[in-house]
Order: structure tokens, then C-alpha cells, then sequence
């Protein structure tokens, strides 16, 4: 664990509908593992310079989730326009898990954090939001 990542709880896994895949005779279908952790931290904004400080810090906020696992899509939650859904199909014999995340606009910039990438069998996704500069 890194400085400003806190875990990101299996309260946040959706449950999907079970499905019959045409593979359920060859294989067992089970859950992947998975290993979650979000970034959380400051906002260090105009507004919160001038309100705050160090020894009284803003309060923190969600700036990215670091999750490990095979492809990716996001879609949207019917009962909250705050969140949505990433879903991740790893195909047989693996099931589909899905998460509700914050909905916001995310950064693709390697430099700002976005990595996307498959290694050794693991799809790792890293990802921050884009932070909006504060103007009066």
C-alpha cells in the first residue's frame, strides 16, 4: 500500500445475474481474484489553499481506483446518475465481476497515472479522474 490508498472494500462488488455458459460443462464457472485498492487524498485547490491547511487538512477524496483483473467496460447504473459500473469478462472459466465506482471523467494520460496493460495473465487498470481547476 502505497501513501493516500486505502482499500477498496468488497462492499463496492455488484452482483450480477447468473448466467449458463456454453462452457459450464467443460469448466466450473467461478469468481476471479482480484485485489482492489483506491486512491484517495487531498484537493489542493484555490478554495481549499484558503481554507485550509496542513494541520487542518480538506476533507479527502476518491482520486482514482487501482484494480487488477482481464477486459474492461463501463457501464451505466440505473439507480444513481453518481455512480457506474466497471465491468470486467476474463471469459472461461471465469465469471463476470463489476464494481460501482464514482462517476467522473477520467484521465487517459500515462503521465497523469492511466495504465492499462496484460502481463503474466494479469490485466492490471490504473486510473485517476481529471482534476477541474477551481475559478471564481
Amino acid at each position: 500500500m502505497e501513501e493516500g490508498d486505502a482499500v477498496f472494500g468488497s462492499g463496492a462488488e455488484v452482483s450480477l445475474d447468473s448466467q449458463v455458459y456454453w462452457w459450464h460443462d467443460k469448466y466450473r464457472p467461478r469468481k476471479p481474484k482480484y485485489f482492489n485498492r483506491v486512491h484517495t487524498g487531498y484537493e489542493w485547490n484555490k478554495y481549499n489553499q484558503t481554507h485550509y491547511d496542513h494541520d487542518n487538512p480538506p476533507p479527502k477524496i476518491v482520486q482514482g481506483y487501482k484494480i487488477k483483473a482481464p477486459i474492461y467496460t463501463i457501464e451505466r447504473d440505473g439507480s444513481s446518475d453518481e455512480t457506474c459500473i466497471i465491468r470486467f469478462h476474463a471469459g472461461p472459466p471465469y465469471e463476470d465481476i463489476a464494481f460501482r465506482i464514482v462517476n467522473k471523467e477520467w484521465e487517459y494520460s500515462h503521465k497523469k497515472g492511466f495504465k492499462c496493460t496484460f502481463e503474466r495473465g494479469i490485466l492490471h487498470v490504473y486510473f485517476n479522474f481529471k482534476r477541474h481547476r477551481y475559478r471564481r
